[in-house]
């Protein structure tokens, strides 16, 4: 960034104002003037294809924009998170090395859903940058488009602004978007007018120096964008005008807060300096360092600050899609740590700061906090991994071009000759693209080796996967996009009515009839079609709970007639219609009378799978915590599966106890009730909500009377004991941090079980045990016999241990009483209890003590009845050999066990045991404890 940015003449008449001071006086001024305030939605843009990421604060507006979803209100504030890292709006190269680019960033934004328009916009957007903010007028700018007469008029004739401080841009139809804005090559869009702050004329580049929106000049900040919504971009060029004009802004809280703080970056400000000051403490900068490496701290923060928002609205790293995104910004971060000479993990501790900085505005992150800093840390210590393995490629790949070269430890690029050997590019582009090795990391690791990289080869490389990937997204979107034209088309008749709640069939009209992207008015024959009804029951796939199937039949033939269409998969493509998928058989057309039936049983096994569903989260959470949230969902007819954010595999006892607690609520029948709400009043009611569901302005809120709460839209059964049976059939990892629970209900559970009982009583039967309960410890008996027989195959017959014979005849005499003490490297538990019950036999009445030499010991302990009598206690024993392991233990009188952590205790640990038994008969045995430490060795 040049240096003139850090010279900014202070104007004492602009108060400092904190950023949540900023965020929250916008909030109140639109209030105060009509707006409803709008939570902030996720990052994940809901029930929309087209968008990998919330990039603009319009998105969760689109459909309210374009006349498709109506709300209560027809004003609108918020302020939004977005990510701009991909599509038409990507910022991530330039993040770091300007001073107001970002990954991440909020944007404040003020909305008019076809109430004021173009002068109450500019109006109040006067009135609350310079009385509410005090920014001097004299100090803003404004620019319009080319062709927008009334915009400028209100600047130039109401607001007085003067000629030298306005502008006008743009041509959309030639192609020159500069004041026209559209969020993506399809949808709302409009001519804008912004609103640029002078930074001061010490700035000023020269003549071209005026305000703009290619921002070329240091001089003039845009600040906030007013957008005039009046068209609908179509695809394939046509824009047509929208049901009703529309205001939407936006406004960098970032950019403000550098205006209102008098500071010469966004970097500079009171939301990004809490992260450069961490960083400073744990790399051990002044401020001198820290402006030395100011690019790297400054690209640290705002992946930091990306990372944090990404992974608490559900995204996790993957190798694909939105988790691929995270991975890429969180390794950023990484790399340039260690380019601050940061070798350990450290985002944690900077996501920690990004937290406390934002939860005021974003509670969310105060209480997933847990959870988030595990998925960051965990990926951190991945990637420290990932590089060691790229670092062994790269090595291979150097010793090639370069088989003599000496290393030479701080050797720069720039220092290279000439004709130093070069790396070709396609490698570093597959360390890069596949083992996610950074190429700056590959071009100075060379540079010790003498060798350069060929940096055009890599960026060959890099375009030609760039073009792949863009001619596939955009060949995807544009299908999409005309796709979503026809729905449209097909919603101008009408919306479909949903009657499925409290029905499987009923008569409904045809109002739209497609195939292969065709809207017939009459289609007859055989073949793949999609129907639309006017109402229906048939459930469209949502909410992770698949589509119905069924059948639709003419009304105007006898009822015993085949149907005209089966469906075999039921969508909701856009808001407002239902779409039937299948297979024509028969004729119809537009305007028909139909029947459309569900298939019942296949809708009741859903239902049941679906409430099971809500009850297994619930029990999760209940058993495990709250961190494990639904992160995604599948209910089918045959079975549900249930996606949640986990560092491990549940335990044994955890998923019992889980099964029990759900069927526990199933036997209690509470009542299932659904309940409709505003969606504040579902979250003060403390439903759950999920990251990737679109949720309307009313909610459906599903009740299990007394135990969970959801908002979800699909088919319930009405009592939970309608449910029958649930059954756990796995619990698996499916990525980083990521778990996944299948479950079955119903007559598929009761079968299971059977089948499962069926196969445990053939077991018992083969191995020998006395009853099915007895079956796991007769198989332990087996294991451990196998593996001693084993292992005294491979030693020729003699064991790994001594025989139970051999070591019994070691044993010592504590005042008259026989005591064996021994440890060994025994492979399990159940090995060793074996063995010690072969030497039990052999030694006959006395105390062995046998210990587990492993690195989380164990100490086994059996007392003869002979000595039970006499008060001797296995129990009491096993309790003075465990404090000596660190450990805890406890048994029967004839049996006990412990288990502790320190390995190199255990001769100590055996010793205790003999002693305690030496005060229990009265003696200590006459032996020292360097005697009992020999009888303890490893055999």
């Amino acid at each position: 960034m040049p240096d003139t940015l850090s010279t900014t003449t202070r104007d004492e008449r602009i108060r400092y104002l904190p950023a949540a001071e900023i965020r929250q006086k916008f909030v109140d001024f639109f209030v105060a003037r009509g707006h409803e305030a709008v939570p902030s939605a996720s990052l994940v843009p809901a029930g929309d294809q087209t968008l990998l990421f919330t990039n603009s604060g319009m998105v969760q507006f689109k459909d309210v924009l374009r006349g498709v979803e109506k709300r209560s209100y027809k004003r609108a504030v918020d302020y939004q998170r977005v990510l701009r890292v991909a599509g038409k709006h990507n910022d991530f190269e330039e993040v770091g090395r300007t001073p107001r680019h970002h990954t991440l960033f909020e944007m404040l934004g003020n909305w008019s859903f076809g109430d004021y328009f173009k002068r109450e916009a500019i109006h109040w957007a006067w009135e609350l940058l310079t009385q509410v903010y005090g920014i001097p007028g004299e100090r803003l700018a404004a620019t319009t488009y080319t062709y927008d007469d009334e915009a400028f008029a209100v600047w130039r004739d109401d607001i007085g602004l003067p000629p030298e401080r306005m502008a006008r841009w743009g041509d959309a139809d030639r192609g020159d978007d500069k004041n026209f804005w559209r969020m993506a090559d399809t949808g709302p869009c409009g001519p804008c007018s912004e609103i640029h702050f002078d930074r001061g004329a010490h700035l000023s580049e020269g003549p071209h120096c005026v305000p703009d929106h290619s921002e070329h000049c240091p001089r003039w900040l845009e600040i906030w964008n007013l957008v005039f919504m009046e068209s609908d971009q179509q695809p394939n060029g046509p824009r047509v005008p929208l049901p009703f004009k529309s205001v939407d802004t936006g406004m960098g809280l970032e950019r403000l807060a550098s205006v209102l703080q008098q500071v010469p970056t966004n970097y500079d400000t009171d939301l990004f300096t809490p992260l450069h000051a961490r960083m400073r403490e744990l790399l051990g900068h002044d401020p001198d360092a820290f402006e030395s490496e100011r690019f790297s701290y400054q690209v640290i923060a705002d992946h930091s600050r990306a990372i944090t928002f990404l992974v608490a609205d559900g995204v996790l790293p993957s190798n694909e899609g939105r988790g691929y995104v995270l991975r890429r910004i969180l390794r950023r971060a990484v790399r340039h740590g260690r380019l601050l000479g940061r070798e350990e993990p450290f985002l944690a501790e900077t996501a920690s700061v990004v937290i406390d900085v934002m939860s005021d505005a974003y509670p969310y992150l105060r209480d997933a906090r847990d959870g988030i800093l595990e998925v960051i840390r965990r990926e951190e210590e991945q990637f420290a991994r990932t590089l060691g393995a790229g670092t062994v490629h790269l090595e291979s790949a150097l010793a090639r071009v370069a088989p003599d070269a000496e290393r030479k430890v701080g050797r720069r690029p720039e220092e290279l000759p000439a004709d130093a050997p070069e790396l070709d590019g396609a490698v570093a582009f597959k360390l890069q693209d596949t083992y996610g090795f950074p190429l700056d990391l590959t071009v100075e690791l060379a540079a010790e080796r003498g060798v350069a990289v060929d940096r055009a080869g890599f960026e060959e490389a890099l375009a030609e996967q760039r073009a792949r990937s863009r001619a596939g997204t955009k060949g995807e979107l544009s299908r999409l996009a005309q796709q979503q034209a026809l729905y449209q088309g097909a919603l101008a008749r009408g919306e479909s009515k949903f009657l499925g709640y409290e029905t499987t069939s009923a008569v409904g009209r045809v109002t739209a009839i497609f195939r292969s992207g065709v809207d017939y008015e009459e289609l007859s024959g055989v073949g793949e079609a999609e129907i639309v009804l006017d109402q229906t029951p048939f459930y469209a796939e949502g909410g992770g709970q698949v589509g119905d199937q069924g059948v639709i039949r003419a009304l105007d033939v006898q009822e015993a007639a085949d149907p005209i269409f089966v469906v075999r998969d039921t969508q909701r493509p856009v808001p407002g219609i239902v779409v039937h998928r299948g297979q024509l058989q028969g004729t119809v057309k537009i305007g028909q009378q139909v029947l459309a039936e569900v298939d019942p049983e296949r809708r009741a096994r859903t239902m049941r799978n679906h409430t099971g569903t809500h009850l297994l989260h619930r029990a999760l959470r209940n058993v495990v915590g709250d961190k494990a949230r639904q992160a995604g969902s599948l209910v089918t007819p045959d079975y549900l599966r249930f996606d949640f954010p986990f560092d491990r595999p549940l335990t044994d006892d955890e998923r019992r106890a889980i099964e029990a607690e759900v069927r526990a609520v199933v036997r209690d029948d509470k009542p299932v009730m659904p309940r409709y709400m505003t969606m504040g009043e579902a979250i003060a009611q403390g439903a759950d909500a999920f990251f990737d569901e679109k949720y309307g302005e009313r909610v459906r809120v599903v009740f299990v009377d007394g135990y969970s709460r959801e908002l979800c839209g699909g088919t319930h059964c009405r009592a939970t004991g309608q449910i029958g049976s649930f059954t756990i059939i796995g619990e698996r990892s499916i990525g980083s941090g990521m778990r996944r629970i299948e479950a079955v209900t119903g007559d598929v559970a009761d079968a299971l079980l059977q089948e499962r009982s069926a196969i445990l009583e053939r077991v018992a039967e083969a191995v020998g045990a006395q009853s099915v309960s007895s079956v796991p410890e007769r198989v332990a008996e087996l294991q451990a016999r196998v593996r001693q027989l084993e292992r005294r195959l491979r030693e020729g017959g003699s064991g790994g241990q001594p025989r139970p014979g051999e070591l019994a005849r070691q044993a010592e005499s504590v005042d008259g009483t026989r005591f064996l003490g021994y440890a060994a490297p025994f492979d399990s538990m159940e090995e060793l209890k074996a063995y010690a019950k072969e030497v039990r036999g052999s030694l006959g009445e006395g105390v062995i003590a046998l210990a587990l030499d492993a690195d989380e010991p164990q100490l086994f302990v059996t007392v003869s009845p002979d000595l039970v009598t006499r008060g001797v206690s296995a129990g009491q024993l096993v309790q003075a050999g465990a404090p000596v392991l660190e450990g805890r233990g406890g048994g029967r009188p004839e049996m006990a066990q412990a288990r502790g952590r320190r390995r190199d205790r255990i001769p100590s640990a055996i010793e205790a045991i003999r002693s305690a038994l030496g005060e229990v008969l009265g003696d200590d045995g006459g032996l020292g404890a360097d005697d009992a430490s020999a009888g303890a060795g490893n055999g």
